[in-house]
Order: C-alpha cells, then sequence, then structure tokens
C-alpha cells in the first residue's frame, strides 16, 4: 500500500499520534510530510508505505497557516503554551502592523524557537529549555512569501495569513513582528490550510478513518508530483528497470515514470539525454 493521507490534525493531538493511526489502519509504516505543533491543527501530509520516499520532493513547497498572534504577553515557548515571562505590553494598532510587514517578508533569517526540535549537541532544543540550560540557536535562513493581516480581535490578537517555506517558523515571526514595533507577542492560535498541494479542503480528520474506508482518502503518488511522464516498454523497460541508464530525446529534468502496464514505477530523472530512476516506489 502506497499513497498520501492529507490528514487534518486535530488541535491538542501530537503528529505523531496522528501517523500512528494511519499506521494502525493501513498496517503499514508511515510518516508524516512536515510536523505541526499540538497546539496547531490543519493540513499534515501523511505518507503510507514507500510514498515516504518522496519526502525529499516536498522539502521546498509552500505552506500557508491561518495564525493568531497574541500582543502585550510574553512566553518562554514563543506560544500561549507555555509560560509566561512578562505581560502589559503594548498593543500595536492595524495600522502600525501593516506598516511593518513588508520588512519581514522576503528571504529573512530567523532564529528558531528554543522550545523546538533543533538539535544542540545531540540533544533536542526543547529539552535543555525545559530543563533550564542556557543556549542559543543560530539564525537560519527561510523565505517569508507573503504577511497578510486578516482581523483583529479580543481586543489584543490580530489574525494573520502567512505563506512561506518549509523549515519556517510562524511562532518566531510573532516574536520578531512584535520586536519590530517594540513590544512582545506569542503565537495563541494555528491552523495550516496548505502544504504543497495538499489542502484543508480535502483534508480528512483521522477521528473519521475507520478500516472499511480508510482506501477511500488514499491519494496515489503520482497524482501529486507536477512532472511530466514517460512511458517505457520492451527492452528500455528491461534496462531502465534494473537500473541501466538509457538515451533518451527528453529534456533535463525530473519525470514520473510508468512501466508497460502503465504503472506508476517511481520517479526518472534525465540528464543530457541519459535517463536513469532516480526513486523507486513500487
Amino acid at each position: 500500500m502506497t499513497g498520501f493521507i492529507n490528514v487534518n490534525k486535530a488541535a491538542g493531538a501530537s503528529s505523531a499520534k496522528e501517523v500512528a493511526v494511519i499506521k494502525k489502519l493501513s498496517h503499514t509504516p508511515c510518516g508524516h510530510m512536515g510536523t505541526l505543533d499540538p497546539m496547531a491543527d490543519g493540513v499534515l501530509p501523511v505518507a503510507v508505505g514507500n510514498a515516504a520516499r518522496l519526502f525529499d520532493y516536498f522539502l521546498q513547497k509552500k505552506k500557508t497557516y491561518v495564525a493568531t498572534f497574541r500582543f502585550g504577553e510574553d512566553y518562554d515557548t514563543l506560544d500561549t503554551t507555555g509560560s509566561v515571562i512578562k505581560d502589559g505590553g503594548r498593543v500595536p494598532s492595524e495600522v502600525e502592523i501593516r506598516a511593518v510587514i513588508p520588512s519581514l517578508v522576503g528571504e529573512v533569517m530567523q532564529v528558531p524557537p528554543k522550545y523546538s526540535a533543533k538539535n544542540v549537541n545531540g540533544k533536542r532544543g526543547y529539552e535543555l529549555a525545559r530543563s533550564g540550560v542556557e543556549f542559543e540557536l543560530p539564525p537560519k535562513k527561510v523565505l517569508i512569501e507573503q504577511i497578510k493581516l486578516l482581523s483583529r480581535q479580543n481586543g489584543n490578537e490580530f489574525v494573520f495569513e502567512i505563506e512561506c517555506g518549509g523549515g519556517t517558523y510562524i511562532r518566531s515571526i510573532a516574536r520578531d513582528m512584535a520586536k519590530s514595533l517594540g513590544t512582545f507577542a506569542a503565537m495563541s492560535a494555528l491552523t495550516r490550510t496548505k502544504s504543497g498541494i495538499f489542502t484543508i479542503e480535502n483534508s480528512v480528520r483521522t477521528s473519521g478513518l475507520t478500516a472499511e474506508n480508510f482506501q477511500d482518502y488514499l491519494i496515489p503518488c503520482d497524482s501529486v508530483l507536477p512532472y511530466d511522464s514517460i512511458y517505457v516498454q520492451g527492452r528500455e523497460a528491461k534496462k531502465v528497470f534494473n537500473g541501466v541508464p538509457l538515451q533518451c530525446e527528453y529534456g533535463d529534468g525530473d519525470y514520473k515514470l510508468y512501466n508497460e502496464e502503465r504503472n506508476f514505477y517511481g520517479i526518472a530523472s534525465v540528464r543530457g539525454g541519459i535517463l536513469k530512476v532516480r526513486t523507486k516506489l513500487c
């Protein structure tokens, strides 16, 4: 069994717990494509079986979030699941927030939250933070495509739509936005609405999955890959599927590769007129 389940992760559940549900129903090894914090909900693509081999193809996919930032309160975790460090900070106006948004968009150097899964000398950042160990995480380059202020609610909370590349911490955006406004803030809610081609509109809660309907939600691997197709047969098929490079007239790039029965075999790469199997899925 190979494919994807586009899970709509429930708030309060860990990503690993959601994957465990899929694994139990499919009786197949599974893995998720991009962790969501327990407090967050929304799109969590789960790879079933050999679909996990496609992980690298999704690393740079764009993601869209709806996030709520609470201004005037600072938490050790940069979200409201943690402990309050200080409060009573200034709450900016919508005009002020819109004015600083352009400075936060583009390729930026972002410092990850200390309460994160970042590795620090063999230990996770959140393990060190919980133990009271002092440490610093180096900034990393991330791509923030767009930040749009959607609304204001509850006086000190503002809702944003954020489009960004993989590896971006939304909690860090809340911290950096507030810092540029001379105050502090934390993330109080987060929903991922899109991850690559996976959207919240066609996602499913694991609570709605059963042994009887599970396969109805299994998305074929080739349907989520934005590549042209190559069909091989006869001697060419035998060579390619045995790892022998094959001369071809296709342009350089990655392709979806199909066998003689027109079944999806995997991903092939073409470089300089030479075709090779890059990732085998069947």
